[in-house]
């Protein structure tokens, strides 16, 4: 009786490590209970040697590497992540990569002295030892501390390789400096550029925008240039559109093709290169009124494809909303007075097609930050983010639109955080740097993470899964739809759009009392089929796999 008892508490225990949900054909399988050592993860790093890596957070600061085995799941080690001085400056901690199988913790640090932005990289051992020496990575001249500027990251396809760039204002000069570097697995450049670009913004309605930045599977590096401004004597809005190309097979050699736009304003700007040899370039675009000014208002979304192969300058197309698309973003009424979509969607996924054409996914994002309490550098301030209905867009292989839905959720979470750390997005007056809704990381761990959604693609089915009210089960229309509420009550929802757009909801046949909740701000993706997760319930934490069986 002993011995039965026994192996019955065995498989009960078993099955309470690897419990598995599954959803129509997306199967969540997860592992041990992690340990409740308050350090919450907020970065899934990636795979390799059996094992699985992670960054951790613990209270506001304090950053720790988590290693598991890939198989159960089990932590086998935490070490905190504390890089050495440069030049006895403290350095601020900016990101962890896994390249090669090798890791790298990334930090930062402003000399006041001599007026540089500095970027060091330390390697990590599989242990999560810390080597004793920083490798120099970026010594940036800038013009003051308060513009310094930001870093910005894109590991490449086979994760070997590492894109960073640094852009910062010269206000004085008028002019926007980036600086870009490729860097190897073991952080030796490859290849790097730096340009000082002057603009004018005494010019009516100015604005100067580093879009976005790519790194191809060839290593070659881009960059997207917008610079809008508005001919009053000419009554024309002048759109200067740009990729910068730089090439391993010419060297890196400069390269710049022209993108003509007229009668339209570029709002935004995504890259993503295909395996096909070319470039293709997504964002929305407004109109332009009689006078020239753009109306900012979303008209509809653009498609650019540029030829790596060739010299040829890149077609261009551009596909408004149509009118069903429009009801379900602005409302019947508006829809038919041809009122335009508020600027409120940001690109936050490009999917390449089997047949070589685009999903793009847009999400409507909002920032807002409350009235801050307290007295400078102690002060602190309440943010709310804002992640609600996504567009799901689908562009045929010449750029033409095929077919566009709205996936109908509503998300919000909200954090108190220190003021200093505020500012998701880089810029000043008009100069940005076009991202994401980017969330601190100082604010993850504690509910932003369980905002989004998360995409998989396969057999030219477009899943997409995301944390839900349990009220909304069964419900696609977005007029009917409740707001998340309290995330620690949410229950997974998929959507499944077909060949043609059409949505299928699955949602699990009962709420489990007690059930994980995803946290699609925290997971790694392996390939199309395969992501690692972090899941939680209270102090419950778990990793899992979440596979696209079919």
């Amino acid at each position: 009786m002993k011995n039965t008892f026994a192996f019955l508490l065995l498989a009960l225990c078993f099955i309470n490590l690897h419990a598995q949900n599954k959803i129509e054909n997306l199967n969540m399988t997860y592992g041990d209970e992690l340990p409740d050592d308050k350090q919450k993860i907020i970065k899934i790093i990636g795979e390799a040697n059996d094992k699985i890596y992670a960054l951790a957070l613990s209270g506001k600061e304090d950053f720790f590497l988590k290693i598991f085995e890939s198989k159960s799941m089990r932590m086998i080690s935490s070490n905190g992540i504390v890089i050495p001085k440069l030049d006895d400056r403290e350095v601020d901690f900016e990101e962890i990569f896994l390249l090669n199988e090798k890791l790298y913790a990334i930090g930062s640090v402003y000399k006041k002295k001599d007026k540089t932005y500095n970027l060091v990289g330390l390697e990590i051992s599989d242990t999560g030892v810390l080597s004793g020496k920083s490798i120099l990575l970026f010594n940036s001249v800038v013009d003051k501390k308060s513009e310094k500027g930001d870093f910005y990251f894109k590991i490449s396809q086979d994760e070997n390789s590492l894109l960073v760039m640094h852009t910062s204002l010269f206000s004085k000069e008028d002019a926007v400096q980036y600086e870009i570097k490729l860097l190897d697995d073991r952080l030796n450049v490859l290849f790097t550029n730096t340009e000082k670009v002057k603009f004018d913004d005494n010019k009516k309605d100015y604005e100067f925008d580093i879009s976005d930045f790519e790194l191809n599977f060839e290593n070659d590096v881009f960059l997207v240039i917008n610079e809008s401004y508005r001919d009053s004597k000419k009554k024309e809005k002048i759109e200067k559109f740009q990729i910068h190309k730089f090439k391993k097979a010419n060297n890196y050699k400069k390269e710049i093709v022209d993108i003509n736009v007229t009668g339209k304003e570029i709002i935004n700007c995504k890259m993503i290169s295909t395996v096909k040899h070319t470039l293709k370039l997504v964002g929305f675009y407004s109109s332009v009124r009689e006078n020239g000014k753009g109306n900012k208002d979303l008209k509809g979304i653009y498609n650019a494809t540029i030829d790596l192969t060739s010299t040829a300058s890149p077609d261009i197309k551009f596909e408004e909303f149509d009118y069903e698309t429009k009801v379900k973003l602005i409302g019947e009424r508006r829809a038919k007075n041809g009122k335009d979509v508020k600027p409120l969607y940001t690109i936050t996924t490009i999917i390449e097609r089997n047949d070589g054409g685009l999903i793009v996914l847009s999400e409507l994002q909002n920032v807002f930050y409350g009235k801050s309490a307290g007295f400078g550098p102690l002060a602190f301030t309440p943010v709310t983010y804002t992640k609600n209905e996504i567009i799901v867009t689908s562009l045929k292989p010449d750029g033409s639109l095929d077919w566009s839905n709205v996936l109908p959720k509503e998300q919000v979470a909200s954090v108190t955080t220190m003021s200093l750390s505020l500012g998701a997005m880089a810029g000043n007056g008009s100069f940005t740097v076009g991202a994401s809704l980017m969330i601190p990381m100082i604010d993850l761990g504690k509910g932003p993470e369980y905002l989004g959604a998360i995409p998989m693609y396969k057999n030219g089915k477009l899943n997409v899964i995301f944390n839900d009210n349990v009220k909304n089960k069964g419900i696609t229309n977005i007029e009917k739809i409740k707001a998340l509420g309290n995330y620690n009550n949410a229950v997974p929802s998929l959507f499944i759009f077909d060949e043609n757009g059409l949505i299928t909801r699955k949602d699990p046949d009962e709420a489990i009392k007690n059930e994980l909740v995803l946290r699609p701000g925290v997971y790694y993706r392996k390939n199309e089929s395969e992501l690692i997760l972090y899941s939680s319930r209270k102090k419950q934490d778990k990793l899992g796999r979440l596979l696209l069986e079919k």
